[in-house]
């Protein structure tokens, strides 16, 4: 045992690198990811929306805990033998892929009906309509719950520790059992969450009362 010291205290922050590489790596290719799905739940095939459904139900009703377990140990049985850092980068964009893709889905159907209606009397596309008029609008109106989810996203990188990724975490745990000081190292590890976090949460809150006042504005009804 050790006493808790500076050279601890560096160590735990020396992980937010992680924390914060992995959070970000998981919202950008979930996002990518998420943004197919999204295209394909609003399909007009029956069979391709069934198929994104699936996708979203599967990574939504299971643990992100079974899905990191079965992406780091199940694969192994196949001869796939994956590193923790390769593990938690799969098994993390795949669950934002599932989360972002359906909140994307809904913000594209939140916008009115008579958009598409009146693009379509314009002859334009599908493509086009989205490109140039529902994508557009939608963006708006995903800027919240997107940076909410993200806010979600940093808080659940705490569940990699359990295959031995070296997040905050997982940091915290192994200056814990070697100093024995829990009730100094996890207040720590809670602040860097917290620090991490309410950031994204104003910001999420802010972008939010914007969307609503403009959207309530008098010059929107026009």
């Amino acid at each position: 045992m050790r006493p808790f010291g500076a050279n601890e205290f560096v160590f735990i922050l020396a992980a937010i690198r992680w924390t914060v590489a992995l959070s970000l790596i998981a919202f950008v290719a979930g996002g990518i990811a998420g943004t197919g799905i999204a295209l394909l739940r609003i399909s007009l095939l029956g069979p391709v929306r069934a198929l994104a459904i699936g996708y979203i139900q599967l990574f939504q009703g299971t643990p992100l805990l079974m899905q990191l377990f079965l992406v780091y140990y199940c694969l192994g049985l196949f001869g796939l033998r994956l590193d923790a850092w390769t593990a938690v980068v799969i098994a993390y964009s795949a669950y934002a892929a599932a989360f972002l893709g359906e909140i994307w889905r809904g913000c594209l159907q939140a916008v009115p009906l008579g958009q598409w209606e009146a693009a379509k009397s314009l002859a334009l596309r599908r493509y086009q309509i989205l490109r140039l008029i529902i994508v557009p609008q939608a963006a708006r109106i995903a800027i919240p719950p997107t940076v909410g989810f993200l806010v979600q996203l940093v808080k659940a990188t705490a569940v990699a520790s359990i295959i031995g990724f070296v997040e905050v975490t997982r940091a915290g745990q192994l200056i814990s059992n070697a100093t024995f000081e829990p009730t100094i190292v996890y207040p720590i590890v809670a602040a860097i969450y917290f620090l991490l976090c309410w950031p994204l949460s104003l910001l999420s809150r802010r972008l939010e009362r914007r969307l609503d006042v403009a959207t309530h504005s008098p010059l929107a009804a026009h």
